[in-house]
């Protein structure tokens, strides 16, 4: 039902995810995120809010992401028709998928990243997904963009896309949370565009320069 990416930057130190799906309001139900913990993707045919939230939690207390979602799974009997992906804030990543979720179903540990998907059209998809996001340059969002734009051309959901997210969370700059809750056409296109819109000019992207961040937490418009 979903295709989601967890990705994190060396360089800059953030990490982000972005995610898309057949069904509505993907940003609210997959994607989750905190510095100082990662990012994790809960997804499949009965996803539980739950994973994503207790994945952070166990991650922020010192464990990895292979050994948070061991705990995690284990403790619950709807584990098959569940999925999770989960990202240290240091770039290791981990996954689990369901056996009762719908194939195509599966996951991919790539550096400083992990891919996941279910309901997918083959398992191209989560390749494009990841060689989308490894084969482009610049920013973490840029990226993360692209790898869903690849992994849509390559087949994703089976029934097609109706809601696209994005979220990236870095020390030194606002959080980029952009959700397309349903679009009857191209959610990816509408999300292009409204990243396009949040970090390109304007009085948005000018705004965002004097919000609080990590590393300077008192930052103000003086």
């Amino acid at each position: 039902m979903t295709f989601s990416i967890l990705a994190h930057d060396a360089q800059t130190g953030s990490i982000g995810g972005a995610a898309a799906t057949g069904s509505l309001c993907v940003g609210g139900w997959v994607l989750r995120g905190a510095l100082g913990a990662g990012m994790s993707a809960s997804q499949g045919a009965a996803p539980s809010t739950f994973w994503g939230e207790d994945v952070l939690h166990l991650m922020r207390e010192g464990l990895s992401p292979r050994t948070a979602i061991e705990r995690i799974v284990r403790a619950d009997r709807g584990r098959d028709w569940r999925q999770l992906a989960a990202l240290s804030d240091a770039g290791e990543g981990a996954a689990f998928t369901g056996a009762r979720n719908g194939a195509f179903r599966g996951h991919v540990i790539f550096d400083g990243g992990v891919a996941a998907g279910n309901l997918l059209t083959d398992e191209g998809v989560l390749s494009a997904l990841v060689e989308g996001f490894c084969s482009t340059r610049g920013s973490l969002d840029d990226r993360l963009m692209r790898a869903l734009e690849a992994a849509a051309e390559a087949g994703g959901d089976q029934r097609g896309v109706q809601s696209a997210a994005l979220l990236v969370l870095s020390p030194e700059q606002p959080p980029l949370t952009l959700r397309i809750d349903f679009h009857p056409d191209d959610p990816l296109g509408a999300l292009r565009d409204l990243h396009r819109r949040a970090t390109t000019g304007g009085d948005y992207a000018a705004w965002l320069r004097h919000v609080p961040v990590i590393t300077d937490r008192e930052r103000t418009a003086e």
